[in-house]
């Protein structure tokens, strides 16, 4: 689906941004040389910020493509206010909460009144009509302390995309409180699930980060698994299963369409995109051993990177793509491995106890996620690329396949409930290991991949 969403008024970044919220980990750069330190940890997310987002007005209540402007500046603040509280460092006071704006408000607000909300900042806006069948907004983050105004940006939508425009808004006020880059505009695929434990019908879907916009791609007939969005958004990797054949396919979001890259009679799983969408991972099952293989977007003859006897599955590539992480069993059991793009250079970086299992580096590159199981739990943390700094953030029964955000903060992730009529579920946590959300899905779901910022 493409959609439009046009910068209109004045960028909004006025001041210069804050020192980062979120602090790095600097003991993470020493190798585990006395095993891994294993913590959930994180206060940052205890001490959230209090910001006002009352509804965006409007200068006339019209309706533009079924959509009313009063109404929807209510529902644009409940998105930004959604958004900023997902990320954990914001208690947002939203539209029903607080009292309405006029539209001489935007821009002149009244900041007695938020100050006696408790309210640090309050964010302010307008939508209207654009004259042409689409839709203005605009959006203003101020300090109410100061008094002073820190954001201010607008978008000439289509009706469409309101949810944009909102995602949007969101965006500009966590970088500019914040100093981080943006998460809220974003996609998620992921592969949603139905039907009885032992025949489950497994379909890919998309839909936005906070599970607005969302959409199924396939319908059941072939088994959907392992979706990955390409760097560019235009497209998504999977594996399909049908008729005992395991196929590669590329499906193409704007046509429609799909374009297979590989196809076998072996199992064939986990493939990733490199950075620049040319190449593809995947693993391959021949002969009882398993191998990954590099192999062109466009099809061909791949690559095979690994032969040492055991299982190598899958793995992601580093943001600068020199690296590829991986699990192999080669040592006894499930570790993380890090190689070069060639295959060279395999170096184990996993020491602690229990079994590893799907790396995903980050986009940041300053970390590692994985899967973690021992004790008779799945649990979801992260390394650095040498295997330092280990810190498990979630505690659950069966957590697994992390995915990160855009930004590299937050990491999303399927929850599994024990028994034979266990359910799958999306959710997701940041680094703070404190930030514990479940994300909305019409049906059961599984294996995220959440997809870089929109353009």
């Amino acid at each position: 689906m493409s959609m439009t969403l046009a910068r209109y008024l004045i960028a909004g970044f006025l001041l210069a941004a804050t020192s980062p919220a979120i602090a790095q980990d600097q003991s993470a750069a020493q190798p585990p040389a006395d095993g891994p330190r294993e913590s959930i940890t994180g206060t940052l997310s205890q001490d959230r910020t209090v910001i006002a987002v009352p509804a965006f007005a409007t200068p006339a209540a019209v309706n533009v493509a079924g959509l009313n402007t009063a109404s929807l500046g209510k529902q644009i603040a409940d998105v930004i206010a959604a958004d900023l509280e997902r990320s954990g460092l914001y208690a947002p006071l939203g539209p029903g909460s607080v009292r309405a704006i006029s539209m001489a408000e935007v821009r002149a607000p009244r900041f007695a009144d938020w100050q006696a909300r408790n309210a640090e900042n309050v964010v302010h806006g307008f939508v209207q009509a654009s004259g042409t069948g689409g839709l203005v907004v605009g959006c203003y983050l101020y300090d109410t302390d100061l008094g002073s105004e820190l954001v201010r940006q607008g978008y000439e939508i289509q009706p469409a995309d309101w949810r944009r425009a909102a995602h949007k808004c969101a965006d500009a006020i966590y970088s500019r409180l914040s100093g981080e880059s943006p998460f809220f505009d974003s996609r998620v695929a992921y592969i949603a699930e139905s039907g009885p434990k032992g025949n489950r019908i497994k379909r890919l879907a998309i839909m936005d980060s906070d599970g607005g916009n969302h959409r199924f791609i396939t319908n059941g007939q072939a088994l959907a698994l392992s979706p990955r969005f390409s760097p560019d958004y235009k497209k998504i990797v999977y594996v399909s299963y049908l008729n005992d054949r395991v196929r590669v396919f590329i499906y193409d979001i704007n046509a429609g369409t799909q374009k297979l890259v590989t196809e076998s009679k072996n199992a064939t799983f986990a493939p990733r995109w490199s950075p620049n969408g040319r190449q593809i991972l995947y693993s391959m099952a021949v002969g009882g051993n398993t191998d990954i293989y590099r192999i062109s977007a466009d099809g061909g003859t791949p690559v095979r990177l690994t032969s040492t006897p055991g299982i190598d599955v899958g793995g992601s590539f580093s943001p600068d793509g020199s690296k590829i992480v991986f699990e192999s069993d080669r040592s006894g059991g499930q570790q993380i491995y890090t190689m070069n793009i060639d295959g060279s250079n395999q170096q184990r970086i996993s020491f602690g106890g229990g079994r590893y299992a799907t790396p995903e580096w980050s986009p940041r590159g300053d970390l590692i996620a994985f899967t973690r199981m021992g004790g008779g739990e799945f649990r979801v943390g992260v390394m650095t690329p040498s295997g330092g700094g280990e810190r498990l953030l979630t505690n659950s029964w069966q957590d697994e396949a992390p995915t990160w955000s855009p930004n590299g903060r937050v990491i999303q992730f399927f929850r599994t409930s024990p028994g034979k009529a266990g359910k799958s579920s999306l959710w997701q946590v940041d680094l703070t290991g404190v930030n514990l959300r479940r994300l909305p899905t019409p049906q059961d779901g599984s294996d995220p991949s959440w997809g870089p910022i929109l353009p």
